[in-house]
């Protein structure tokens, strides 16, 4: 067992229970595999020898065909001998690991937290290349005035008039608003 602290300060800090060590350390380290108390230089299993080391190691296998990790116990064997274990078992679905796609025909978006835009009109999730309801067909109840006002943006979205594609002129300039024109700059 380690001793503790100081004089001054019992209850502060343990020293090393490392034989050759003895180094009174402020913050330190518990072994939960011996139980013993030991310095920053001599924490890890392999620096102060601890006998139980090697029943602490965990290792994992991981399933090229659902991406799940299955962790290998000491007398499971090889990485094929848990794979086959885990692909005759029934907790492997090849489902699971095919990220979403948008259902937009011919767009081939995956669909991840920051690019998906859930549809108010159908329910659908969509990327947010197809989130206004003309641009993905939505045939959900709004389907009304909004959803026509909404095709005729994406109509005027598509034919490049909107924004500053409508201001310029044919000649390559923008069309700057009368007051500006008339402005002096000295």
């Amino acid at each position: 067992m380690a001793r503790r602290g100081t004089e001054a300060f019992p209850d502060l800090g343990a020293q090393c229970d490392r034989e050759d060590c003895n180094q009174l350390d402020f913050l330190p380290f518990d072994c939960d595999g011996c139980g013993r108390t030991f310095c920053a230089e001599h924490r890890t299993y392999r620096d102060h020898g601890c006998a139980r080391a090697a029943d602490q190691g965990r290792t994992v296998v991981v399933c090229e065909a659902c991406g799940d990790a299955i962790e290998r116990r000491a007398g499971d064997g090889d990485d094929a001998a848990v794979l086959e274990a885990h692909a005759r078992s029934r907790r492997c679905d090849p489902a699971r690991k095919r990220k979403p796609r948008c259902p937009v025909p011919r767009c081939k978006e995956t669909l991840t937290f920051s690019n998906t835009s859930g549809c108010k009109g159908c329910g659908h999730k969509v990327c947010l290349k197809h989130r206004f309801p003309a641009d993905h067909a939505c045939a959900g109840a709004g389907a009304g005035a909004a959803s026509k006002a909404a095709g005729a943006a994406a109509a005027a979205r598509s034919a490049g008039q909107c924004g500053r594609d409508a201001q310029k002129k044919e000649g390559g300039g923008w069309k700057l608003p009368q007051s500006v024109r008339n402005m002096k700059i000295f």
